[in-house]
């Protein structure tokens, strides 16, 4: 399948749809080509102004999908529509319920302890024929612990997993992927932020009418204001002037 990259806003991204990214990782995995894939919603576009090590996470990522009904909105004014919001907690059941029914394995990376045991359980009851090849919850702190780092990679590479899920939350999945794509054997990895949070039942997930209008977000901060109300009110705010900054120029 050919790629449709194209320039948005402070990033390239891959206009393609839920079912072409399915089926593009599921040829990754069988071809066993190594990728990791990200998904960049409002938070990441901030972060992305003053974040150089995750701005070199995104220009190393094989696959980047559209996380955020306000970039699709956004797209559309722009006059350069993107053609389906991706996200991580969409994309990474859609692609384990298609390596179900070819016995293909996940490990999940991330999460409270217990938690991540919780959604394993869950992903084998909603996909029989999923395998689960392992779980992991790292402590606080682990990427600047080089024993705990290596403790964590010899966990990947003896798990024989054809995906890893990556629930760290933004950036410290995407950095994680990006300095050590080339330290495991797994082909395909993922960023899923609060999806193993979800499928565990530790949050609950927004009803779909809320992400069907875009405010996905705003139950979130709902859920937990004490530690996302800063990051969406006062330090994603900067997000209008770029919206402005990175308009499209008129010919």
């Amino acid at each position: 399948m050919a790629i449709r990259r194209m320039q948005f806003m402070n990033i390239e991204l891959d206009n393609i749809t839920m079912r072409e990214a399915v089926n593009y990782l599921m040829g990754c995995i069988e071809k066993r080509e190594q990728i990791y894939v990200v998904t960049p919603n409002v938070d990441h576009i901030v972060q992305l102004e003053t974040n150089n090590t995750l701005r070199e996470a995104y220009a190393g990522s094989g696959l980047i999908v559209t996380d955020g009904t306000p970039l699709i909105w956004l797209s559309q004014l722009y006059g350069t529509p993107i053609r389906e919001k991706i996200c991580g907690s969409d994309l990474g059941p859609q692609l384990a319920e298609a390596m179900a029914k070819q016995g293909m394995s996940v490990f999940l990376l991330g999460a409270m302890p217990g938690v991540g045991l919780r959604a394993a359980d869950e992903l084998r009851r909603r996909y029989p024929g999923l395998r689960i090849a392992g779980v992991y919850s790292p402590p606080k702190g682990f990427e600047s612990d080089p024993a705990e780092m290596q403790r964590i990679l010899d966990m990947l590479n003896a798990s024989g997993a054809d995906v890893l899920f990556v629930g760290l939350g933004a950036p410290k999945q995407e950095i994680f992927m990006y300095r050590n794509r080339d330290k495991y054997t797994i082909p395909v990895s993922l960023g899923i932020g609060a999806t193993i949070d979800f499928l565990a039942g530790e949050i609950k997930r927004a009803p779909p009418w809320v992400n069907r209008i875009g405010f996905e977000w705003l139950y979130r901060v709902y859920q937990d204001p004490k530690r996302l109300a800063k990051r969406y009110f006062i330090d994603d705010a900067i997000f209008f002037k770029l919206c402005f900054k990175y308009r499209p120029k008129r010919p």
